[in-house]
């Protein structure tokens, strides 16, 4: 096995575990700490702090500590929320939800900071085609990390699944205020209160002593195993942002936004976190605890995560052959289908094919989603990665904030018109990238053959 391969694996196993952990609490948090709508709430300032981190933080601590211990470090603050779940209140949801959110943009950056240069200087030694591997990396990646929504929903299935009296009555007529009908100000009399009884406090203990311990066995795979990537040939051939000022390269994230793709990527980017929320806090909430209970949530979204690592691997080596712009395609349309259906569907209890059918549905595009758009990320930006993909966690983050902002605002209908509307305007632009990308590469080859042609003509004046 060469040392490429070996790091990414690392990688990938490492925010297997971490993800174990965050993804499971992170799926639970709508319906575990409903009051106040405290789970929601923590998640929406996750994501705040992530966008503030992803403007400044990413390029000077990769440039300052290197890619592995920006990953280490940044994978101590995700443990800190699993520690301030056990006693779940505003004063500890709030601020160890700052603290990961902050941690979370150099993670990611890091990580695909690392991935797309192992893969190009795999490529160059072996002669292949820089953009095939870092797609296949980031495929394999995906297949392993997308699995952690499996391992942490099956734990919380396993030890939910301990709770007595599970049953629901199906006769029951407030399920049908449930899905799409739902809305926050139902009055109690209208919901389905039996169905989301909460887990005996033993258990929520038990699963939180769990998802901890899994995240420290994370830090200790990446600080033991993980080689420290050498960032000075890159930063050879940037010498120019050698002399930049501190606050030149702090603020890296925000003029990244001068390039005309990464603006009218913004849409797009931000509907990854706008899909990811409505599935995680809404789909989870309003759908499956609604109507069939909290101890139901873990097995839909393995359902879900099952799908996504398999797909992740399989779109991964397609794009090779298809191009991705068909891949993207083929996800927006999936999701159109989808949203539109969930408008309509009533989710009763005696349809439990459906609640496992949509969940697996919507893995297969969001494995596009994330394959593809990280991958188009390191293609594009490839001379400014750092920012390129600090500003892919800035714009997601934000579409998580909104998407968990208004969620104890909105009926659940309202939400799914807003995911379509961002949906067509997001597939919509990334076509203008395309275009532009295509442009500019039919310009570099009539150049190239221009100056081909005079080359040959002097030549031919020299003999």
């Amino acid at each position: 096995m060469d040392k490429y391969l070996k790091n990414v694996l690392v990688v990938s196993f490492g925010f297997l575990l971490l993800f174990t952990a965050f993804g499971g609490l992170q799926s639970l948090q709508s319906s575990l700490n409903a009051d106040e709508g405290l789970g929601v709430a923590s998640l929406s300032i996750i994501y705040g702090a992530l966008i503030l981190s992803s403007m400044f933080v990413p390029p000077i601590v990769i440039q300052k500590i290197g890619c592995k211990w920006t990953i280490v470090v940044s994978m101590c603050c995700y443990i800190t929320y699993s520690l301030g779940n056990f006693y779940p209140s505003w004063y500890t949801l709030v601020p160890t939800s700052v603290i990961l959110g902050f941690g979370g943009a150099p993670l990611w950056a890091a990580k695909c900071t690392y991935l797309t240069i192992s893969g190009n200087r795999y490529a160059k030694s072996a002669e292949k085609e820089g953009k095939d591997i870092v797609n296949q990396y980031f495929g394999l990646f995906f297949l392993i990390f997308q699995s952690s929504g499996v391992w942490g929903n099956l734990i919380s299935s396993l030890i939910f699944g301990q709770t007595p009296d599970k049953g629901f009555d199906v006769s029951l007529s407030n399920y049908t205020y449930c899905g799409a009908n739902d809305c926050p100000n139902l009055d109690d009399s209208k919901l389905n209160r039996t169905s989301s009884q909460q887990p005996a406090i033993y258990l929520m203990y038990t699963l939180l002593g769990v998802y901890t311990g899994v995240g420290i066995l994370a830090v200790l795979l990446i600080t033991i195993f993980l080689d420290n990537i050498d960032l000075k040939e890159e930063e050879e051939s940037r010498r120019d942002d050698k002399r930049e000022s501190f606050w030149m390269k702090t603020f890296a994230t925000v003029r990244h936004l001068q390039d005309k793709r990464q603006a009218l990527l913004i849409p797009l980017t931000m509907w990854s976190g706008f899909e990811q929320g409505f599935l995680a806090g809404d789909f989870t909430k309003s759908y499956v605890t609604c109507s069939l209970g909290i101890h139901f949530v873990g097995y839909v979204m393995i359902c879900f995560a099952a799908v996504n690592a398999t797909c992740s691997l399989l779109f991964g080596k397609l794009s090779q052959y298809t191009g991705r712009m068909f891949l993207f395609f083929l996800a927006a349309l999936t999701n159109f289908a989808t949203i539109i259906a969930l408008l309509f569907w009533m989710p009763y209890p005696t349809e439990l094919v459906v609640f496992f059918l949509f969940p697996a549905i919507w893995g297969m595009a969001d494995a596009i989603w994330q394959t593809q758009t990280n991958s188009l990320y390191g293609v594009l930006f490839d001379k400014n990665k750092e920012a390129g993909f600090a500003n892919y966690r800035l714009w997601e983050s934000l579409g998580f904030v909104i998407a968990y902002g208004y969620s104890n605002f909105l009926c659940v209908s309202a939400k799914l018109y807003i995911l379509l509307s961002v949906l067509f305007l997001g597939i919509t632009l990334y076509a203008v990238v395309e275009y532009i990308e295509k442009k500019e590469r039919m310009l570099s080859n009539e150049a190239n053959e221009v100056l081909g042609i005079k080359v040959c003509l002097y030549q031919q004046t020299k003999m």
